[in-house]
């Protein structure tokens, strides 16, 4: 699909949404325009909050997005920007510069039109500019997001549009395309690439890329306790349709499966997540195909008519502000195996600790450290040496501390320190900045 067609889809589907609705000015921008205290006709209310105290850098669309949000439809835009350098080791000595577009909008469909209990979910994404992944030489993307959601690719794709329908406050089901980064949940080490830390290996679990394809078609249910889902249950696909609706090659090449139990806990008096998940995938397995989060494109792999891969992980809690339940830190951890016969990565491991900053006049900052380590598969094929040479395990640390400079902007500083899978290359050393701006 390309980039035009995407953009009009996209477009159309907001103005049909909007359409629906029937939605004339709202009072709030009716009544600045009309009060003589107020100058800008574009106002939020009377008198309308700082610029650098509201929640989005375009404000209130003249009283629009509150009435949007009334009627059933919540905007999510923001951008985020990554300028990062090899300072030592690595394949290259140099900064790159590049970002990630994420735009969602999510309608209670309920309000809308009277479909009580259904949802729709839409995003668009693209990223822009050249990943330091390759100077790094490393085999997990260091700043995922700028991978996403096809690596060097520029145009713009609908990645969700997703239908979920409540059956009952504890279970609902769900239909359409799906991009599966949401999967595997973390309170601190997660954030997409965007909001905590920027390393594939400390958002997700990198043993089910081989399985589960970033964006594609897809159905399932999910079990709910208090609003929280603590199981999911998901058919998809068994191939990427991130550039199509995917509907002319349903189950053509096979069918992926996804599970996951995430069950909520009280150690020591404080919340925490504990999670079990495991994927399969009946694919004809040859080669890696080229995905978000691996930096090796088509990786020979021994042939096998399927592959699989099972994964946990925790967060703890460690301490909770009394006064605001919101603000905290803990520690994390994941571990997760793979049928290393298809799978380039045959174990993971990670821990660290994250969450709230520990600094009083800086509430609404994060920080996270986090380590990881990559078991590499005996059978990637010998094809690579030539090119690689030796492949073996490889292990990184990342640490990030977020600021809030507005509510609106996030600018977050960031350390890695990667042992490339590589055997022929030296330890990087990356310095970056990550700024990401909230529309």
């Amino acid at each position: 699909m390309s980039f035009r067609g995407v953009q009009q889809g996209f477009l159309c589907c907001l103005l049909l949404l909007w359409g629906v609705r029937g939605l004339s000015a709202s009072p709030a921008a009716t009544s600045c325009t009309t009060a003589p205290e107020c100058v800008d006709p574009c106002q939020i209310d009377c008198p309308s909050p700082s610029w650098c105290e509201q929640p989005y850098l375009t404000g209130d669309w003249c009283g629009y997005r509150s009435s949007l949000a009334e009627s059933g439809i919540v905007f999510d835009l923001n951008v985020g920007q990554f300028y990062y350098g090899v300072t030592s080791g690595g394949l290259e000595r140099t900064f790159e510069y590049a970002g990630h577009g994420d735009y969602v909008a999510n309608a209670d469909l309920g309000k809308l039109l009277g479909c009580q209990g259904l949802f729709l979910k839409l995003r668009a994404e693209h990223r822009f500019g050249q990943s330091i992944g390759d100077a790094a030489g490393v085999l997990i993307a260091p700043t995922i997001a700028t991978d996403l959601p096809r690596p060097e690719d520029d145009n713009l794709y609908l990645t969700n549009v997703l239908f979920t329908q409540a059956l009952s406050e504890n279970f609902a089901v769900f239909a359409g395309k799906t991009d599966t980064l949401d999967g595997d949940l973390n309170a601190f080490a997660h954030g997409r690439g965007m909001r905590q830390f920027s390393n594939f290996g400390l958002v997700a679990n990198p043993v089910t890329l081989r399985t589960i394809p970033y964006s594609t078609l897809g159905a399932g249910f999910v079990i709910l306790r208090e609003l929280e889902p603590i199981f999911t249950f998901t058919v998809l696909n068994a191939k990427n349709t991130i550039d199509s609706d995917g509907f002319s090659e349903l189950f053509a090449e096979g069918v992926a499966i996804a599970t996951e139990a995430r069950l909520p806990t009280t150690f020591f008096g404080l919340p925490g997540h504990q999670l079990f998940g495991g994927t399969w995938n009946s694919r004809d397995v040859v080669s890696l195909e080229q995905s978000p989060g691996f930096l090796l494109p088509n990786v020979p792999i021994a042939r096998a008519s399927d592959s699989w891969s099972l994964y946990y992980n925790f967060d703890q809690y460690l301490v909770v502000d009394p006064q605001d339940p919101k603000r905290g830190w803990g520690v994390f951890g994941r571990a997760g195996i793979a049928d290393q016969n298809t799978n380039p990565l045959s174990a993971f491991l990670s821990a660290g600790v994250g969450g709230s900053s520990w600094l009083a006049n800086r509430a609404r900052d994060t920080f996270g450290a986090g380590w990881f380590y990559v078991f590499t598969s005996e059978e990637i094929g010998p094809d690579l040496l030539p090119a690689l040479g030796l492949v073996g395990d490889s292990q990184g640390v990342e640490l990030f501390y977020n600021i809030e400079v507005t509510p609106w902007f996030h600018l977050t500083p960031d350390l890695q320190v990667l042992m490339p899978a590589r055997q022929n290359l030296d330890t990087a050393l990356l310095v970056g900045l990550r700024g990401v701006v909230t529309f």
